[in-house]
């Protein structure tokens, strides 16, 4: 508990932008919500026949998982904060509309005709009569909206809109609690927070419900130019894409700015949307991994690492010493691998998924088969051993390439657990029983995973072979793993710039884009 006090106090000022972030999230969707969803439940009261068109749409928007929505507006909408307060408006919709329809329906019919009796007009009944009868049940559908975005607002964190969802993501990937908690607790108590004084207002809300309407309305247009004044005062400058794993990393973001005195503004997102981000000018520059397909596809330039930070990040599979000693048929197996694959045809690999959209499992069975490897058994029923795999193309590809040559040289059956969310999830993983293997770095077990001394570090180096030896060994030694023989590519974190704007700039290295940046 004590090191979670430290944590918040030490970072309270990234919190309280994050916070910020968060509440101007929620509540610029929640006004949108309340004053399109208000008025379009009012009017399928008058034409009950729209009722079920108007309730069913809005019901088929909340059954999308929040992730898939995200992704569905991302195309159309880009990163950032635009696609997240559509998504959260979209969420918060149901709830106000179904209650306001309700409550509005459920008045007393010899109310209406009393009302009615003594000659009001129909707007006349509607505001001083149904809307103050239908007020609680109109407010507890605006209460649950908000607590619903709250929580459904800390997953645009992954598109790049900020948020209190930053921290809990990078948490998860370094599997860091006292970072999980300084995103999730915030989040809790704000829905707390939020969900009281709403209550206290439904209290009293016969009398407030025209001045809460008259307020929504009024803080919709404060409450914007608030957010993004906070949010938005890097408009004009470089702004480089990281994943929440890079932003925390030993052998990530902090280093970089030690090696080469990199200071910029920074944008956190899912790395499946970094190569993306990039293409479509909402970020400069973005830290992806070498091997990625879409490098040669978007016409981006890798730049040379010319002070070396980066260490070598070889691949191989990273196997339990139980399951080898279990099935020490795999160790030959897996060794037919070696030096198999090289950056270039990694690459393809991986631009045959993301590029053209072949599935994984194909793609590494006709590359196996080109390669002289059998590729016909496919086999079915209990697994007898589980391959891991994080989640990015080139983990798919690698876990369904060990599945296909187990399965094609032993009589085991292999089953997958792929799209694991950071390296220390995977580890976890690992050293828990869960899977038996999964594809590793080098540079990821020497930072990550065994967290070397910065002595070691210097006299590794960047040599291939030392730091390959040194992960091995001590993998075995502290945690009884075995670094199979590498496959043979190095995926090496790189910065990647668009290949034009780095000639028109002339950026060929980062310590060219380091001082690219100083001067602006």
């Amino acid at each position: 508990m004590i090191q979670f006090f430290h944590f918040i106090i030490s970072n309270r000022m990234e919190l309280y932008q994050q916070t910020i972030e968060h509440v101007g999230l929620t509540l610029i969707a929640l006004f949108i919500a309340i004053i399109i969803g208000l008025p379009l439940g009012i009017i399928i009261t008058r034409y009950r026949k729209f009722s079920t068109t108007v309730l069913g749409s809005v019901g088929v928007i909340q059954t999308i998982p929040s992730i898939a929505l995200l992704g569905f507006l991302l195309p159309l909408l880009g990163i950032g904060p635009v696609p997240a307060i559509v998504a959260l408006f979209l969420y918060a919709l149901l709830p106000i509309i179904r209650n306001t329809y309700a409550g509005i329906d459920e008045v007393d019919p010899s109310i209406i005709e009393s009302a009615r009796g003594m000659g009001m007009s129909n707007k006349q009944i509607l505001m001083n009569v149904q809307l103050p009868l239908a007020g609680p049940v109109i407010f507890a559908g605006i209460r649950t909206a908000t607590v619903i975005n709250v929580g459904i607002a800390t997953l645009c964190a992954l598109i790049g809109a900020g948020g209190l969802g930053e921290y809990i993501f990078r948490g998860i990937a370094l599997n860091n609690m006292n970072m999980i908690m300084a995103g999730a607790l915030p989040a809790a108590l704000l829905a707390l927070f939020f969900d009281f004084i709403l209550g206290v207002f439904q209290k009293h809300i016969h009398i407030l419900i025209r001045p809460l309407l008259i307020t929504a309305v009024i803080l919709l247009f404060v409450i914007p130019p608030i957010y993004f004044y906070h949010t938005s005062t890097t408009v004009d400058q470089f702004k480089l894409g990281l994943t929440p794993e890079f932003t925390e990393r030993s052998d990530g973001y902090p280093g970089l700015v030690k090696a080469y005195n990199l200071h910029t503004p920074t944008v956190e997102m899912n790395s499946a949307l970094l190569y993306d981000a990039l293409k479509n000018n909402k970020v400069e520059a973005i830290v992806g991994y070498s091997t990625d397909g879409r490098i040669q596809a978007f016409n981006l330039r890798i730049l040379k690492d010319d002070k070396h930070y980066f260490p070598p990040y070889y691949c191989a599979p990273l196997v339990r010493d139980q399951t080898l000693q279990k099935y020490p048929e795999l160790k030959p197996v897996l060794n037919k691998l070696h030096n198999l694959l090289n950056n270039v045809i990694m690459s393809k690999l991986n631009s045959l998924v993301d590029q053209k959209h072949e599935e994984p499992a194909e793609v590494a069975r006709n590359f196996l088969k080109k390669h002289g490897f059998s590729t016909r058994v496919i086999r079915n029923g209990s697994p007898d051993i589980i391959v891991g795999g994080k989640n990015f193309t080139e983990q798919f590809i690698l876990a369904q390439m060990f599945k296909t040559v187990i399965e094609n040289n032993t009589e085991l059956t292999v089953g997958l657990k792929t799209g694991l969310q950071g390296t220390k999830i995977c580890f976890d993983a690992l050293i828990n029983g869960e899977i038996d293997m999964y594809p590793e770095y080098t540079g990821t077990g020497l930072y990550v995973i065994l967290k070397t001394d910065s002595t070691i570090l210097d006299n590794l180096g960047t040599d291939r072979q030392k730091v390959y030896n040194y992960v091995k060994q001590l993998s075995e030694r502290r945690y009884h793993l075995t670094w199979m023989k590498p496959v043979g590519f190095n995926n090496t974190y790189a910065l990647m710039m668009r290949n034009y704007e780095a000639q028109k700039l002339g950026i060929q290295n980062i310590s060219d884009l380091a001082r690219y940046i100083s001067k602006h």
